[in-house]
């Protein structure tokens, strides 16, 4: 199902004030004066991960300056992944907090900090979503300077991941064979719930009791509902566990460590 978020569905207050920064189709950055954007940070730095049904709230910190000093009130991100040709905008999220957190460097510099809230079930739309987002963001000087800077940061959008192991018979004779099986999925915004990621590369990973270190035995490939199974000798005590590396639109994930009791 899409939800597609479009202009005319926000607040009048917040289209009053973004106005600018409303991303569209190619459009170009828009610049008046000596102002500059210099720093932009989505979610610390971290990707944005959504799952099924909890909403994930993060920031976007906007860093201006200009030698007249950034109006307060006047720096404003939004997040969006597509323009489309009529001004609208595929996956489009916006700030609940108009006028943000402002924080003053200097005189002439200042971040201000914007929370902002994806619903998976909303602002992602679809899978098609999932992976790089652009951050659209303005700024206005206390002397009229302006800047609207199209593409002002970027920041991956993610559905999460799940990854779980089991590995039997246990306990298990010395040097006996093991099978050791497991599923790789990830939350659909589609359907919103977890589906199986197939033909996905999962090491198969084995840490010795009392060790620290888990070490790869085997690469394994998810079938075509994401299932793990493979076999391998019982040669010590010691925890079996998936690890996946994660793809552009994937986190990585490690399933939680299945123990061997090895007679």
């Amino acid at each position: 199902m899409h939800h597609r978020t479009t202009v005319a569905g926000l607040a009048g207050a917040a289209l009053a004030l973004t106005a600018l920064a409303i991303p569209g189709a190619a459009q170009a950055d828009e610049v008046s004066g000596d102002i500059r954007i210099t720093k932009v940070v989505v979610n610390g730095g971290k990707n944005i991960v959504l799952g099924t049904t909890d909403v994930k709230t993060f920031t976007i910190a906007v860093t201006a300056t200009d030698d007249s000093g950034i109006e307060v009130g006047n720096t404003f991100p939004v997040m969006w992944h597509t323009p489309l040709p009529n001004g609208d905008s595929y996956g489009l999220v916006m700030p609940d907090d108009i006028a943000g957190t402002c924080v003053r460097q200097s005189v002439t510099t200042t971040t201000r900090t914007h929370t902002l809230k994806m619903n998976p079930r909303i602002h992602p739309q679809d899978n098609t979503t999932a992976g790089t987002w652009t951050v659209r963001a303005h700024a206005l000087a206390n002397d009229g300077d302006y800047i609207t800077k199209d593409s002002a940061a970027k920041a991956k959008v993610l559905r999460n991941s799940r990854l779980t192991v089991n590995a039997s018979p246990e306990p298990v004779k010395k040097n006996k064979t093991i099978t050791v099986t497991g599923a790789l999925t990830r939350a659909n915004w589609e359907t919103y719930k977890y589906g199986g990621y197939t033909k996905q590369p999962v090491k198969l990973q084995f840490k010795k009791k009392g060790t620290s270190t888990y070490k790869t035995l085997k690469t394994v490939t998810t079938d075509s509902k994401g299932k793990l199974r493979t076999t391998t000798k019982a040669t010590a005590d010691g925890y079996f566990r998936y690890s996946f590396a994660g793809t552009s639109t994937t986190p990585a994930v490690a399933s939680t460590a299945d123990y061997v009791d090895v007679t």
